[in-house]
C-alpha cells in the first residue's frame, strides 16, 4: 500500500500562501507592494546555484537549501529584523517538524534534515544559500532604488556587508556597478550605462 500523501497534499496548499507573503522589512523603506516570500526564495535559489557552482560546491544542494530557507514562513510570517528583536525566538526546526507531521517519513525526514543542515551554517552549500539569501536581498534593494525607494540603500548595504563567499562578494561588486536594466541594453545590443 503506498504512503498516505495528504500531509503532503496539504502542505502544497500551505506552500502557496508564501506566493501572498509579502517581505515586511521593504515597508519601512517605504515600498507599498513588496516582493513575496516566494518571489523572494525563487531568486534565491537561482543565485544559490550560481554562487556554489562558482564555489566549487553542489549547486543542486544550494538550491534545494535556498527553495526551503523560508518555507517556515507559512506558519510565522516574514518577521523582519526588528521584529525579531521584540519576539520571541521561532525555531524553524520546530516549525518545519509540525509543517511535514504525517508526511511520508522519507520526505519529512528529507525536509527536516535540509532545515536542519541550512540552520547549522556549516556546510559549503549552506554557506552559499545563506549568502544567496543576502544577495538576493541586495539584488532587490538595488532595483527598489531604481524605482525610487531612496531607503533601499539600508538594505543594500546591511546585505553587502554581511556576504562571507569569495563569488558572493564579486557578484555583489558586479551588481553594484551596473544599472539594473543593464542585462536588457546588452540582450538588445546596446551599450551598457556607463
Amino acid at each position: 500500500m503506498a504512503d498516505d500523501l495528504s500531509a503532503v497534499a496539504r502542505f502544497l496548499y500551505e506552500a502557496g500562501t508564501l506566493k501572498q507573503a509579502r517581505r515586511t522589512g521593504w515597508w519601512m523603506a517605504g515600498v507599498r507592494d513588496p516582493e513575496s516570500v516566494a518571489e523572494h526564495s525563487w531568486r534565491t535559489s537561482l543565485i544559490a546555484s550560481v554562487i556554489a557552482k562558482l564555489e566549487g560546491a553542489d549547486p543542486a544542494r544550494a538550491a534545494f537549501l535556498a527553495v526551503w530557507h523560508d518555507s517556515q514562513e507559512t506558519r510565522t510570517g516574514d518577521v523582519n529584523h526588528l521584529g525579531k528583536k521584540y519576539a520571541e525566538g521561532t525555531d524553524p526546526e520546530a516549525v518545519t517538524a509540525d509543517q511535514t507531521k504525517g508526511m511520508p517519513e522519507l520526505l519529512a525526514s528529507t525536509i527536516r534534515e535540509l532545515v536542519a543542515e541550512y540552520e547549522a551554517k556549516e556546510s559549503a552549500e549552506t554557506l552559499c544559500a545563506r549568502d544567496a539569501d543576502k544577495l538576493e536581498c541586495l539584488l532587490q534593494g538595488i532595483e527598489y532604488k531604481a524605482q525610487g525607494y531612496q531607503n533601499a540603500q539600508r538594505w543594500i548595504d546591511n546585505s553587502r556587508a554581511r556576504l562571507t563567499t569569495e563569488s558572493a562578494n564579486r557578484l555583489a561588486d558586479e551588481l553594484l556597478g551596473m544599472d539594473s536594466l543593464d542585462w536588457l541594453r546588452t540582450a538588445m545590443g546596446e551599450e551598457p550605462t556607463p
